[in-house]
């Protein structure tokens, strides 16, 4: 099986943006890549050596990018009908995906929008299969949307402590509000949700699905026992699992960008700081891993929904072209 696994000994990144790393081993790479169609890449996956997937928290559309060519995306597919949206507020707040094989999971946020409305169409777990066609794909819809894993976590005997009712009454921003923004595939077939917020006892919540492939085809959600991890008081803004453990962008839950990145065991209840991230207003909330022949790579994606264009927010920019979001490389020395 196919799995998001690089060996990695240190994350290496360019010193205008992290702190607390080594050496940058490619050096005449931009600062920044940006790519247009969007503000807010919120949810994204390599799907070979060159190209990968972004979601918007604002649409429910999948685009395809390759990495080595800035601009708009090289491909665009519409998910609205497949996931049976709520047509008076059809947002869906995709957050997270996690790759495996040639199935890519998705997670929206399963939280309530900025004021504190409840938002239907906000809460699902879903499936795409991703088909080579050439040089070119196509991302075809895989089961049918999973609107019940909320519910789930609700009624988990094991998950009463954090009050998940009540949080998922509050803004995903809120103080002890709901907001999901991770997710990643484990080897033995789980998926790892990653809670942004609420992190309880100033930590970060992690709950196990223990059949994503079930519930795609139709089941209902199994949930494992609940993990805290310690991330200095930060929440999960992505995650991805690797062969040395699961690689965690920390960020608080609301206030300004910042974050820090995390490599965890995937058993203690620490973990270990890799860098912290700082500057240009970079809001760092995907990370795309490449596996790539000569160096393994990778690249952050920041959501920049409100980074100022022409002195308007970028989500606000009616021209779809003129939207933009940025990347900046980080490159990972093997061992």
């Amino acid at each position: 099986m196919f799995m998001k696994t690089l060996r990695f000994a240190a994350v290496v990144i360019s010193a205008l943006l992290f702190v607390g790393v080594a050496k940058c081993a490619q050096r005449n790479r931009p600062e920044f890549i940006v790519f247009t169609g969007l503000c807010d890449a919120s949810a994204a996956t390599a799907i070979d050596q060159h190209h990968f997937l972004v979601a918007s928290d604002e649409d429910s559309r999948i685009r395809i990018y390759r990495e080595d060519t800035p601009g708009p995306p090289v491909q665009v597919f519409d998910l609205r009908d497949f996931l049976e949206l709520d047509t008076q507020h059809p947002e869906t707040d995709i957050e997270a995906a996690a790759r495996v094989d040639d199935i890519v999971y998705w997670i929206t946020s399963h939280g309530r929008n900025a004021e504190g409305k409840r938002r239907v169409s906000r809460e699902r777990f879903f499936a795409t299969r991703i088909l080579r066609k050439g040089d070119t794909f196509d991302l075809v819809p895989e089961g049918r949307p999973c609107k019940s894993l909320l519910a789930a976590m609700k009624t988990h005997p094991h998950l009463r402590k954090f009050d998940l009712s009540e949080a998922a009454t509050k803004a995903p921003k809120d103080i002890g509000g709901l907001n999901i923004e991770g997710l990643a595939a484990m080897p033995d077939g789980r998926m790892l949700i990653g809670f942004r917020n609420p992190v309880p006892e100033s930590r970060a919540l992690i709950v196990p699905l223990l059949n994503p492939k079930e519930v795609i085809a139709g089941a209902e959600p199994r949930l494992g026992d609940p993990i805290l991890i310690d991330l200095g008081g930060l929440g999960i803004r992505d995650m991805v699992w690797t062969d040395r453990g699961c690689f965690i962008i920390g960020g608080p839950t609301s206030g300004k960008p910042q974050g820090k990145v995390f490599l965890w065991d995937g058993v203690s209840t620490t973990s270990r700081q890799i860098a912290r991230l700082r500057g240009h207003n970079f809001n760092p909330e995907a990370f795309v891993l490449f596996n790539s022949p000569d160096t393994p790579k990778a690249l952050l994606l920041s959501d920049d929904g409100t980074r100022r264009i022409d002195g308007c927010p970028c989500k606000e920019l009616k021209d779809e072209g003129s939207r933009q979001f940025r990347a900046a490389w980080v490159d990972l020395d093997g061992e």
